[in-house]
């Protein structure tokens, strides 16, 4: 192995091969690392219900001559993951806001054009493929990545219904909501640098269950691809603290897009419906912005008895 790899990265190259107390034991430190970093190999395995010698056994599993020299790897690697906010000052404190705005969005734009440029397309449309045929299809996105998983179900529920967002907070939950998956099912799962463990287990849980699965994530090297069936990539190079999602965004609105183009009937007919609904239940009836001659008009619900009409005596006096 090779001794210049962090600490996320040998656990990521080694997980499909450990042991199921291993594997317990990597989780918690992905999911727990600024924890981790500071605990000694007798906490670690009281916390997570195992012996001492496995977490050590565990170090050095994973190339570390012993379990010190594990955790100083971890919490260097903590360590950077902090100064990130110091890097972010050094890169940006000078600049103006123009020059951040400019130069964030050309970041977006080159990962954008490298996504197009490296996506393979037998995979996409494999991946368009897998959707279309499944009988239900799990969607899963932690953290960051969230937005895309919400996005994609959104869409994904008017084209061809059964889609299971995982919405979830624990792994336990995770494995709740995926009980009756099935090698008739299909799972998308979403993850981007640092990977959730979470997405990657309920991979393994599909791929055990001979579910299909499909990856978004952001190189071939991802932990993600373990299990899938098709992986899609897109880039994902961080300009701050905050994760840049704008190609695996567009990835997403393309495969959306594709879907379309396979099922327009059964597109136009959802759409259809839900005008209906939306007409029949007057969702939308005053909630709107409604444009008339340039000028913006907000239709307010009115309040029926919220204002007393004013007295007709009154009224006819003042005319007077």
């Amino acid at each position: 192995m090779n001794n210049n790899c962090d600490i996320i990265t040998r656990i990521n190259q080694k997980y499909s091969g450990m042991s199921k107390g291993h594997k317990k034991i990597a989780s918690y430190i992905m999911e727990h690392y600024d924890q981790a970093a500071f605990m000694t190999a007798a906490r670690l395995g009281e916390e997570l219900q195992v012996s001492e010698s496995t977490v050590v056994r565990f170090a050095a599993g994973i190339g570390y001559e012993g379990y010190p020299s594990m955790q100083a790897a971890l919490a260097s690697w903590v360590k950077s993951k902090l100064n990130t906010v110091g890097q972010v000052g050094a890169r940006y404190g000078r600049s103006t806001q123009s020059e951040v705005l400019s130069s964030v969005l050309q970041s977006d734009m080159e990962n954008i054009r490298c996504t197009m440029e490296e996506l393979d397309t037998a995979a996409f449309q494999t991946a368009v493929d897998i959707i279309l045929e499944a009988r239900n299809i799990y969607i899963v996105g932690i953290r960051s990545c969230a937005p895309l998983a919400e996005f994609l179900s959104f869409y994904l529920n008017m084209i061809r219904g059964n889609i299971v967002q995982l919405k979830t907070t624990s792994l336990s939950e995770v494995f709740e909501q995926m009980l009756r998956i099935g090698k008739e099912d299909a799972i998308i799962g979403i993850s981007f640098p640092r990977y959730s463990m979470r997405t990657l287990k309920a991979m393994e849980f599909a791929n055990d269950r001979n579910a299909r699965v499909i990856t978004i994530t952001d190189s071939v090297h991802s932990p993600m691809n373990l299990y899938s069936s098709c992986n899609l990539l897109a880039r994902s190079n961080m300009v701050s603290i905050v994760d840049s999602l704008a190609a695996p965004l567009s990835l997403i609105n393309a495969l959306v897009v594709a879907l379309c183009l396979k099922r327009p009937d059964t597109v136009k007919e959802s759409l259809e419906s839900l005008e209906g609904a939306w007409n029949n239940y007057q969702v939308y009836v005053n909630d709107e912005i409604n444009f008339i001659d340039e000028d913006t008009i907000l239709a307010m619900p009115s309040i029926e008895g919220s204002r007393r009409k004013p007295d007709a005596s009154l009224t006819e006096k003042q005319k007077g």
